[in-house]
């Protein structure tokens, strides 16, 4: 199923589902943001705004934006603050949604939905100011390597989102291209078992 007709469909219930990689990607997101200063940020996939709600504590000023205009209903009920401008956009086309330069831009469970990396890290370095920090939260590889995408039962049966998977080598190499330096990467396990298949992939890249 297409990405928008997808998450149109998961809205009603993305929040109560039992979902081991929205939740284990929220609380990366906290712990590698955390130490990282911003007052202003672009919020690429917000969803229904698992994420948005914690980064309105740290800036000042954020646009979050996402495919889906049922996901973002969801977000608009759950925040209320001035602090947030939500957006409904098409990332795989030109970003008219930016109308400034921001200290981070987040991707949270969004790439693996995007088959061109180059665009979209191409308008996200535009984006930044210099100096500023992107941060990306991802499906690990090694998961979609196994064939885990991402999926919700409907009473029609299973539902599975059209995904592209895209090595770590490819994240790397296309910031490069980008001018973005690599600052960080971490694997997220479940139940914090290093014995297993790491869950999800964090890197934060930085503008030279």
């Amino acid at each position: 199923m297409n990405t928008q007709d997808a998450y149109n469909k998961w809205a009603s219930q993305y929040d109560t589902n039992i979902n081991k990689t929205r939740d284990l990607e929220a609380a990366a997101l906290r712990s590698i943001l955390s130490s990282i200063p911003f007052e202003s940020c672009l919020e690429i996939g917000c969803g229904t705004g698992k994420n948005t709600s914690w980064l309105i504590e740290k800036a000042s000023q954020i646009t979050s934006v996402d495919l889906s205009e049922e996901m973002l209903a969801k977000a608009r009920e759950k925040i209320k603050s001035g602090k947030v401008q939500f957006v409904q956009a098409d990332i795989t086309t030109t970003w008219k949604f930016r109308n400034q330069l921001y200290d981070l831009v987040s991707f949270s469970l969004v790439l693996e939905h995007i088959e061109n990396l180059e665009h979209i890290f191409s308008e996200a370095a535009a984006a930044l100011k210099p100096g500023g920090y992107m941060y990306i939260g991802e499906l690990h590889p090694f998961k979609q390597y196994t064939g885990s995408k991402a999926r919700f039962e409907t009473t029609e049966g299973i539902e599975v989102v059209d995904c592209f998977t895209h090595h770590i080598s490819d994240f790397v190499q296309t910031a490069k291209k980008n001018k973005l330096s690599l600052v960080d990467v971490n694997e997220y396990f479940d139940d914090d078992n290093r014995n297993e298949i790491p869950r999800i992939l964090t890197i934060v890249l930085r503008k030279d």
